[in-house]
């Protein structure tokens, strides 16, 4: 059974790894935007629902496992930055603060689907104009929603987590391959 990532992201690419070495990378051409007054915690899975139908599609037998993360505040969710401006504000906001990063993971395999969305808490030191503006100048925040990645320079940003790291990285890999699992032995 052929494996297919259906994500751009270095990050999935890297993670799914850890668990089938051997697979194909098919980014969704989709419209990724949020449906207005949708609830945070739906967001992600209902973007991944639509990159794995897209790929699907187009390779019907094989698994397709897509993903998407956003990051929630005050009921707000941040994607990804538009510039550095805008990363910088971003990151103002979650300064010091707790807030949550949902991923929301959809596996398809012929007419079945699974899909489930994995939630993290995370809590930012407070931090200093300079402090911004040295991360924003690495270039690391302008393809991460909510403007950070926890696994590279942005770790500094970080005072704790509860939950999933791997989550906050943008897949959640332990209960992936738990639905996996689940989803294979429904096409027994």
């Amino acid at each position: 059974m052929d494996i297919i990532l259906a994500s751009a992201s270095p990050r999935r690419r890297e993670l799914l790894a850890l668990l089938y070495p051997d697979y194909a990378v098919i980014p969704a051409d989709i419209d990724e935007s949020v449906p207005e007054g949708a609830p945070a915690e739906t967001v992600g899975e209902l973007t991944a629902r639509r990159k794995t139908a897209h790929v699907a599609t187009q390779h019907p037998g094989s698994l397709v496992i897509g993903a998407d993360t956003i990051v929630e505040i005050d009921g707000e969710v941040l994607g990804k930055p538009r510039d550095a401006a805008e990363a910088a504000l971003m990151l103002r906001r979650l300064s010091g603060r707790e807030h949550r990063v949902y991923t929301g993971v959809s596996l398809r395999l012929g007419a079945r689907e699974r899909s489930f969305t994995q939630c993290t808490r995370v809590w930012f030191y407070p931090l200093s104009e300079r402090e911004i503006e040295d991360y924003v100048a690495t270039g690391d925040p302008l393809d991460k929603a909510g403007s950070y990645g926890i696994q590279g320079p942005g770790c500094i940003l970080v005072e704790r987590i509860d939950g999933d790291f791997f989550n906050v990285m943008g897949l959640p890999v332990a209960r992936l391959r738990r639905e996996l699992g689940l989803l294979l032995d429904e096409s027994r």
